[in-house]
């Protein structure tokens, strides 16, 4: 087995297939799945599958906003910290970390009263990393090639 990378609780990371770069992140490895913030979402169909449409803002000084669109994997019901259940829509998409590169599944949802746009969850971290809650932003502030969006 490939040795682990040890993360800080909280990282920068990309979601390149959404055009997004450089996203504050927390490792949260008491979640089980990932999430992330939206502003607006829009189901619509597209050849037969059902697509979503959706904004994400990004950044405290200077909010950017990427307005994206993925296929909807599914919907789930999450449990949140408070222990309240929602149904949600989730998405596949690659997310860029310490230098590599990985699909996961990410629930949409509304986190604006979260300190970060994104939480990790554990399925996107094991046996990729190992998170050390003593670190923080433990990789180089360099921003993330991200194709135009789409």
């Amino acid at each position: 087995m490939a040795a682990v990378l040890t993360l800080g609780w909280r990282e920068r990371l990309a979601l390149p297939e959404l055009g997004i770069a450089g996203l504050k992140a927390k490792l949260d490895t008491g979640a089980r799945s990932s999430a992330l913030h939206i502003d607006a979402l829009q189901p619509f169909q597209r050849n037969g599958d059902t697509w979503l449409r959706f904004t994400v803002s990004s950044g405290r000084r200077q909010v950017i906003h990427s307005h994206c669109e993925a296929r909807a994997l599914d919907r789930r019901v999450v449990t949140d910290t408070g222990g309240r259940r929602s149904e949600r829509w989730f998405i596949r998409s690659a997310v860029s970390l310490a230098g590599q590169s990985f699909p996961i599944d990410i629930s949409l949802t509304d986190r604006r009263h979260m300190l970060f746009p994104m939480l990790l969850g554990r399925t996107a971290l094991i046996g990729r990393f190992a998170v050390d809650p003593m670190l923080s932003y433990t990789q180089p502030r360099t921003p993330y090639p991200v194709p135009d969006n789409p």
